[in-house]
């Protein structure tokens, strides 16, 4: 193998990397708020304009949220038959354990910064077989536990402590035990700008003759990563001239180095090259690894491989070629020309605020109180100087406000340089100014149109991360792994994948607002909710895959990752039985044949019921009316009767009556007859008994009594024959017989 070639490539990679270092370098500074380009006066106003930043940190939250902004960032496509449940478990053993387990969404979002700002970010992944020293400190372990707790580790210190005890001397121990413990993963990381090798003619990775990064790693982690001890101690230090490296971090001083052999760093060369090892005329990928040159004594691993183990992320690519373009480039001179804008008008308001004082000479006594004002503090002026001729101040007139205008035409330029707006962060234009609704909808439009193709173009790089990451699996993984996902325990087997398969990133939703992509998502369920009714769950347009689709990308459109906490992903199996039973049921004209039969026959019988239940009604009602005709004719006969009754008892009272008054007089009559006699007899009996008085007359005491009683006798005889009449009560029964005075009674 000839190395020369190899050092060669590499050296016109680093040249081209050198030579691209300026940008990237003015790119950083801008962001940073350094323009060493634009220096500024000494006393003078030293501001910068930070728009790289600005436009930079709007573009990056959205690309962010599309990209990565659900579980299932990139989905694998069956490319043969049997695939599928393959493409299933990889994309969920991809996106939810192999990108966790790297902490990828860290290193995709640093790279996908590094475009925004320099043009190109860098991924690489790798298989890490990486061994570790632990080393752990223990007291007060019993003699018991000793062989159990160092199995399998050194044991660097240990002292013995002897306890006399009931039972006996009893020893503990106090010890330091060290373990190498292997750590062999999957790893992600984004690669610095200024570390990442390619060659200068280079359109793409898979054509470029070498791909790879130079960086400098320790002597202990090369030990560590597995290399011969002697053949690491023996490579050179690096010669640290990465002047790029210091900006990025903010740091222009370098220490000068660690008296400790394994601490030295070696420069470190991980390559993917394209070369013909085998003499064959055609060139092979190879994997190499060089430390500290390369030469032959530095090659430290070589192995052919199929797949370049770097990935470039653009969000606006050049037509043929590799590097993009940045939002830095359209930004920088705008930002560089608001910068010297920025510090006049700045230095115009200072002289504004701190006039530049005119003094005659002589004139002021106290110069200290002019050069270093306080307040209150007096200036004082020679005497016999007028004090408005001895000191004024120069006016500098206020020019800043035309600054003002042309600055706001430079961020207009830069949204039509860039196309990056307010827009492009979610943010609606009018939100914080007046503007009409079409005009904000066009702005908004654009400024989302401008995030989506951005989106796009970041998404192709993902796509190499996501084929890489399979092979790797499948290449390193070799036994099954049980892992828990979505709260179930879930076995995946790599070995039975197709290494082969397509992968698409799901960049369907995210470049705008949350409300118009959980608009969007509204307007094609309700497309499918009106589908699903007019052909049924059989129709050839929507399955029930196509359902759960809507569901996440709704969930996922609202900010919420994990659309399995809130609906139930359908089983195909369950999903294929109910389609078996859906099949099973009649058809919807036989149904609705069936349905409109039932309805005749229902209607039927209901026309039936009507008739029969007006027929009943109707012989209710004669019922009704006869036997009310028969009650009226039966009460009309009773009250008859009860008057018939009436009368004749009254009759009957009324006769009774005249029957007793008659009894009644005749017994008076018999009664008086008596009464007669009796007062005849007593009459007689008194003649008989006459005497004389004092005047001669015949006395006889008896004869006045008589006479009263005579007189009472002819009033009750009067009160006997006077005319009675009869007083009846309620019920026509007499109750009394009253004296009839005919005066009264008219």
């Amino acid at each position: 193998m000839d190395f020369k070639v190899i050092a060669n490539m590499v050296g016109q990679a680093e040249l081209h990397a050198d030579a691209m270092s300026k940008d990237r370098i003015r790119a950083i500074e801008y962001e940073r708020g350094v323009m060493t380009d634009t220096p500024f006066t000494q006393g003078r106003s030293s501001v910068t304009s930070r728009d790289v930043r600005a436009a930079n940190k709007k573009a990056l939250p959205s690309l962010m949220r599309t990209l990565l902004g659900s579980d299932n960032v990139g989905e694998f496509q069956p490319i043969g038959e049997g695939d599928e449940a393959g493409a299933k478990q990889a994309s969920d053993y991809i996106n939810l354990v192999v990108l966790q387990e790297t902490e990828a969404a860290k290193h995709i979002e640093s790279a996908i910064h590094d475009a925004l700002n320099q043009r190109n970010g860098i991924l690489k992944w790798w298989f890490d077989e990486k061994k570790t020293a632990r080393i752990s400190r223990h007291t007060g372990i019993p003699q018991n536990a000793l062989a159990q707790l160092t199995e399998g580790a050194e044991v660097l210190d240990a002292v013995e402590y002897v306890e006399e005890t009931e039972l006996g001397p009893v020893s503990t121990f106090d010890l330091t035990i060290k373990r190498i413990a292997s750590e062999d993963r999957i790893r992600v990381a984004a690669v610095p700008r200024e570390r990442f090798l390619i060659h200068p003619d280079a359109v793409d990775l898979e054509d470029s003759p070498i791909v790879g990064e130079k960086t400098t790693l320790t002597r202990s982690d090369l030990i560590a990563m597995g290399y011969d001890r002697e053949t690491v101690m023996a490579f050179k230090v690096a010669e640290d001239d990465d002047y790029e490296e210091d900006v990025r971090r903010d740091n222009s001083t370098n220490d000068e180095g660690s008296a400790d052999d394994l601490n030295e760093e070696v420069d470190y060369y991980d390559l993917f090259v394209r070369i013909d090892a085998d003499g064959d005329g055609i060139a092979e990928l190879h994997h190499m690894c060089f430390a500290g040159g390369l030469k032959a004594d530095n090659l430290l691993m070589d192995e052919p491989c199929d797949d370049v183990q770097f990935c470039d992320i653009k969000v606006f690519a050049r037509p043929h070629q590799w590097e993009g373009t940045s939002l830095s480039d359209d930004v920088m001179d705008a930002a560089r020309i608001k910068t010297v804008l920025l510090r006049q008008t700045l230095d115009n308001l200072y002289w504004q605020n701190n006039p530049q004082a005119i003094v005659q000479e002589g004139a002021i006594t106290d110069l200290d109180a002019l050069y270093n004002p306080e307040f209150g503090k007096p200036i004082h002026v020679s005497p016999g100087m007028d004090a408005r001729a001895a000191l004024s101040y120069n006016v500098v007139p206020f020019v800043a406000q035309q600054s003002f205008g042309m600055m706001a035409y430079l961020d207009q330029q830069v949204q039509e340089w860039t196309g990056v707006s307010d827009a492009s962060a979610g943010l609606p234009p009018d939100a914080l100014q007046n503007m009409t609704a079409k005009a904000s909808a066009m702005m908004e439009a654009q400024g989302i149109g401008q995030t989506e193709m951005m989106v796009r173009t970041a998404a192709n790089g993902l796509k190499r991360l996501f084929r890489g990451l399979l092979k790797m699996v499948i290449r390193h993984q070799n036994v099954p792994r049980t892992v828990r996902l979505r709260g179930e325990w879930v076995q995946f087997d790599p070995r039975d994948w197709n290494a082969g398969m397509d992968v698409t990133i799901n960049t369907g939703l995210g470049a705008g607002t949350r409300e118009r992509d959980m608009q969007m998502m509204q307007m094609v369920m309700a497309m499918q909710e009106k589908l699903l009714a007019a052909f049924g769950p059989e129709n050839p347009y929507v399955k029930p895959e196509n359902l759960w689709n809507s569901l996440s990308k709704l969930v996922e459109a609202a900010g919420l990752k994990t659309p399995g906490l809130y609906f139930h992903e359908p089983d195909q199996q369950e999903v294929q039985a109910m389609m078996q039973a859906l099949k099973n049921k009649p058809s919807p004209e036989m149904i609705k044949a069936q349905a409109d039969m039932k309805m005749q026959e229902a209607k039927g019988q209901m026309t039936m019921q009507l008739e029969m239940g007006k027929a009943q009604l109707a012989a209710q009602m004669a019922d009704k009316k006869l036997a009310a005709d028969m009650e009226a004719e039966k009460a009309k006969m009773q009250v008859q009767v009860t008057k018939e009754q009436a009368q004749m008892q009254a009759d009957l009272q009324v006769k009774q009556a005249e029957r007793e008054t008659q009894l009644l007089l005749q017994a008076r009559e018999l009664a008086w007859e008596r009464e007669k006699l009796l007062m005849e007899q007593r009459l007689q009996l008194a003649s008989q008994n006459l005497s004389q008085g004092a005047d001669g007359a015949p006395v006889n005491p008896m004869a006045d009594a008589m006479q009263i009683m005579m007189q009472q006798f002819q009033q009750a005889i009067t009160a006997i024959n006077q005319p009675k009449f009869v007083v009846r009560d309620a019920a026509g029964e007499i109750v009394r017989l009253e004296p009839y005075d005919p005066q009264v009674m008219q």
